[in-house]
């Protein structure tokens, strides 16, 4: 059985509480890098953080300015969430998604305080989207910044895309530790598009990320096999992600598309099957 502290180690990879067991040699990876569990929980929580924040903003314009989404849609967002929705008829407008002081969301995610969206009109086949929070919190983690949102119509393969230069400021209540992860996310929704329902997305993504810490801890990750992402499924159910942190790189391959917390994290050519 696989050590706790190797449980922790594996999931600063990409910032996931891995529980995990195997029968291999359980040495190799506490040998190379000292890790600790308090850098691995704040990884787990930053990256959880600003997917879930992306999600929400990205259904949060899809359900209100899509002409495809607006009417019979089974939404993301419950009674608790008041949306603001001004549309200024020149294909420009404004979103404020306002949780108030807490809101239980239809994935299970608790929020509370405003995210602000304003769009501009389309050009060229895309618009862009800036977003901002006043008080906003995901599952009790604060999160603060802001930026653009470059949302294709239309990419190369006749999808919507969202592209994401991103510095989101993430902190914790349990820690004066906060965490900045700054990167290129670009999430390609390749089904579901107009079917009035949050249940049936499917988003590929790609991109690469570095989170800092205040403490001094930092790590990158790049995709290198286009991640996939359901949104009817907690868990990613595809792809490869390369990892790297205090000299330690490794990859994380998320399976062959079933919807399962089974990953697999190969360094030094060992594979440890993890339980995400």
């Amino acid at each position: 059985m696989k050590t706790l502290k190797n449980a922790i180690i594996l999931s600063t990879l990409f910032g996931f509480a891995f529980l995990t067991s195997c029968d291999k040699d359980d040495t190799t990876i506490d040998e190379t890098a000292n890790f600790s569990a308090e850098n691995a929980l704040l990884a787990a929580k930053t990256d959880n953080t600003v997917e879930g924040t992306l999600t929400i903003m990205e259904n949060g314009f899809d359900e209100n300015v899509t002409p495809t989404l607006r009417t019979g849609v089974i939404s993301l967002f419950t009674e608790c969430t008041i949306i603001t929705f001004d549309d200024h008829g020149d294909g420009t407008g404004t979103i404020v998604l306002d949780f108030g002081e807490g809101c239980t969301l239809n994935n299970g995610a608790t929020v509370t305080g405003k995210i602000n969206l304003a769009y501009g009109a389309i050009e060229n086949n895309a618009r862009t989207i800036t977003y901002s929070f006043e008080g906003y919190t995901y599952n009790n983690n604060g999160v603060e910044g802001g930026g653009e949102i470059v949302r294709e119509l239309e990419n190369a393969n006749g999808n919507p895309a969202s592209t994401v230069n991103e510095t989101i400021t993430v902190t914790f209540p349990s820690s004066s530790v906060t965490a900045t992860r700054v990167g290129l996310r670009v999430a390609e929704w390749v089904e579901g598009v107009g079917t009035g329902t949050w249940l049936d997305n499917v988003y590929h993504i790609t991109g690469n990320w570095n989170t800092s810490f205040t403490n001094g801890f930092s790590r990158t990750g790049v995709v290198t096999q286009t991640l996939v992402r359901e949104l009817s499924c907690f868990y990613l159910v595809e792809g490869v992600l390369e990892v790297e942190q205090d000299g330690l790189s490794g990859t994380l391959d998320f399976g062959d598309g079933a919807c399962d917390n089974n990953a697999v994290f190969t360094f030094n050519g060992v594979e440890y099957p993890v339980l995400l």
